[in-house]
């Protein structure tokens, strides 16, 4: 019996592999899906459906009416409760006392320049009563210029370690000087840290959600009339542990802080925006954010243009214009395997292309590649117009030109580091530097 069941399976592996079976049976592709339908649970695969729900908003007239961020929510809640879809915003000035959430699968469009929203001035106070990690309230010192409904920051100094606690809340009840959150503290804000309450918040902001677009508005800061909130709670856009989102023909502007910041987020498009005049940064892909790409964008006298945050990888910055920021590119922490190509980058305060030095190899920005970059007017006497620093290795510098058109004062077209290994440098053309490579692995 044994004999006879062997001699059967090697006949019919015989058969199979003769016709060719044997392949679409073991370790081929599934079959794809040629006829979708709408399944419950499966957000893979649908039909290309030729409209889906959409709600117009505006100032005068719509299917909401109103000029604030509440009209804006109300819009976008009720179009994420139905699965997603569209929210238009028509011309109009939109004013925010807080921020407006982003749902998944929900597209926010404007009507280009003529959609405006504005971030209300911003007002401080102290806390006049303790309020535990474990408190759903807090009491403020002086309560005027205060809301219910209002994006509130709380920021204090820690009792143990002495940084800085942040916290973001909404106010949503109020007895006097007395508010409720929407929900709990979980950090410890007393007196002794000298903790402060301001009306600071994202104009837009998205958690732990996946696919979405922001589209043709412009979101203004009023960076004059607010207090300064850096990049790692806010922004014109804030996402924090998203996914699949793309922001496209944006003009942020004005912001205290960063323009347009995610972090921790995933697969994020950003092409075609004009982020300028702020305070912080311009594009900040941000911390262990994943394939983030970048194009075509406008980034103009901010701190930095485009700052990679800590261990962004596999991401493309191509085609942008990035002039008069204090710092062009800058990369660093575990910020591994980006190409940085085409863009145009010019009149930087400091530098045009950092590589920051971090603490050690293990940190440093390895197998990077800056490539067929215009580089123009940058950095100031005696300074570098790309510099390669700390232990970085794997980087690739080529067909860039770089070039100065100033008096000649001591610049450097590239300057690698003394701790630097296998920099790769080819067909770059570098005029009226007065160096034009400066390698300082050869003093060591």
């Amino acid at each position: 019996m044994s004999i006879a069941r062997r001699s059967f399976l090697a006949s019919a592996g015989a058969l199979l592999g003769a016709s060719g079976i044997t392949a679409k049976l073991i370790g081929d592709e599934p079959p794809p899906v040629t006829q979708p339908r709408a399944t419950s649970g499966d957000d893979v695969v649908e039909p290309a459906w030729t409209e889906r729900l959409t709600v117009t908003v505006g100032t005068k007239e719509g299917e909401l009416v109103g000029s604030t961020d509440k009209v804006i929510q109300a819009a976008v809640d009720y179009v994420s409760r139905l699965g997603g879809g569209t929210v238009q915003l028509a011309p109009g000035t939109y004013r925010f006392r807080n921020a407006v959430t982003l749902r998944s699968r929900v597209r926010l469009i404007g009507s280009g320049t003529d959609t405006i929203c504005l971030k209300e001035p911003s007002v401080t106070t102290q806390l006049a009563v303790d309020s535990d990690w474990y408190d759903q309230e807090i009491t403020l010192a002086d309560p005027s210029g205060f809301k219910v409904g209002d994006g509130i920051c709380l920021r204090t100094k820690n009792p143990h370690h002495g940084g800085v606690d942040v916290a973001k809340r909404t106010l949503i009840a109020r007895d006097g000087a007395r508010f409720k959150l929407d929900r709990a503290l979980r950090q410890n804000f007393w007196l002794e840290g000298k903790t402060t309450v301001s009306t600071l918040f994202p104009i837009l902001t998205g958690e732990e959600i996946a696919g979405g677009a922001i589209e043709n508005l412009v979101l203004d800061g009023n960076r004059e009339r607010n207090e300064h909130l850096d990049g790692n709670y806010a922004g014109c856009v804030f996402l924090q542990d998203c996914q699949r989102i793309s922001m496209r023909g944006i003009e942020a502007r004005n912001y205290n802080g960063d323009g347009l910041s995610w972090q921790i987020c995933h697969d994020v498009v950003v092409e075609n925006c004009h982020s300028h005049h702020h305070a912080g940064l311009g594009l900040h892909p941000g911390s262990g954010s994943q394939r983030p790409i970048m194009r075509k964008n406008r980034l103009e006298a901010n701190q930095i243009g485009i700052f990679f945050c800590w261990g962004v990888k596999f991401g493309l910055a191509d085609e942008n214009t990035v002039v008069g920021n204090k710092c062009g590119i800058s990369i660093g922490h575990r910020d591994t395997d980006n190409v940085i190509v085409g863009n145009t980058i010019r009149d930087s305060g400091d530098v045009a292309v950092l590589f920051r030095p971090e603490r050690g190899k293990a940190f440093a920005p390895h197998r990077n590649r800056v490539v067929r970059n215009i580089i123009e007017n940058n950095g100031p006497d005696a300074s570098a117009a790309v510099d390669v620093q700390g232990e970085t290795e794997g980087v690739q510098i080529l067909s860039n030109t770089i070039s100065d058109r100033r008096p000649d004062t001591g610049r450097i077209g590239i300057r690698i580091g003394a701790t630097t290994r296998e920099i790769d440098l080819a067909a770059n053309k570098i005029t009226g530097m007065t160096v034009e490579i400066e390698d300082l692995r050869s003093r060591k």
